[in-house]
């Protein structure tokens, strides 16, 4: 017989065992890190300076220090750093990103389908603060060569000035997410367009109108459907 168990590799007792509490133990502390997954990133390749018991990381490529070796698995602090293998169909939440994940069988993948040999289809929202300033701002929001963009939402975060009024799109298409864009704080609007393929990386572009930007920060959030083979 095993002495683990066959998904979650949790300890068992065995007959006539002295110290059972400590298997015990083991096992709920291991499940307590399994059950609910969430992790605070995945973008670490060493310990932070500072942890607290119950601390998840996904270990990024390139490990190093005292999680060499521990690339895409779950790194849990409880004293000292443990490990999870993560299995294929287990899913994490990433504080981070605010984005849940698959692994696949061999590695994390935000996936919305997945083929079996690893083609993937991906919705995808992104967001940013801009702050204003001129005729108009691009953004480092890109909607993706080969992407199928469907809306870019936008928030007065800062009231704007300079301008009465702003639009948000693309170049050459300024108002493709939203004209007339109140500069209130607090103003806000959802640009939904029909889906629409993009086949180079395009930035979006906030453009003053009545005048041009002298202050105010907006923020954009750009929703998208990715591919890869």
């Amino acid at each position: 017989m095993s002495e683990t168990t066959p998904h979650l590799a949790l300890p068992l007792l065995a007959a006539a065992q002295a110290q059972k509490h400590v298997t015990h133990n083991e096992a709920l502390a291991l499940l307590d890190a399994a059950a609910q997954l969430a992790v605070l990133d995945r973008t670490r390749m060493a310990p932070p300076a500072a942890s607290v018991p119950g601390d998840r990381h996904i270990v990024a490529a390139g490990a190093t220090g005292a999680w060499a070796g521990h690339e895409g698995e779950i790194a849990l602090h409880d004293g000292g750093w443990r490990f999870l293998e993560p299995r294929a169909g287990w899913r994490a939440y990433v504080g981070a990103e605010a984005r849940s994940l698959l692994f696949d069988g061999g590695a994390w993948r935000d996936a919305l389908a997945m083929t079996p040999s690893g083609a993937t289809a991906t919705l995808r929202a992104v967001e940013e603060e801009v702050t204003l300033a001129g005729a108009f701002v691009a953004s480092t929001l890109l909607i993706p060569s080969r992407a199928i963009c469907l809306a870019v939402a936008s928030r007065t975060v800062a009231a704007v000035t300079g301008a009465s009024a702003y639009e948000v799109g693309i170049a050459g298409e300024t108002s493709k997410f939203g004209g007339l864009l109140g500069v209130a704080l607090g103003a806000s609007n959802i640009g939904v367009i029909g889906p629409q393929a993009f086949y180079a990386d395009t930035p979006l572009r906030v453009t003053a109108l009545g005048g041009s930007f002298t202050g105010g920060r907006v923020r954009l959030v750009l929703s998208y459907l990715a591919f890869t083979l």
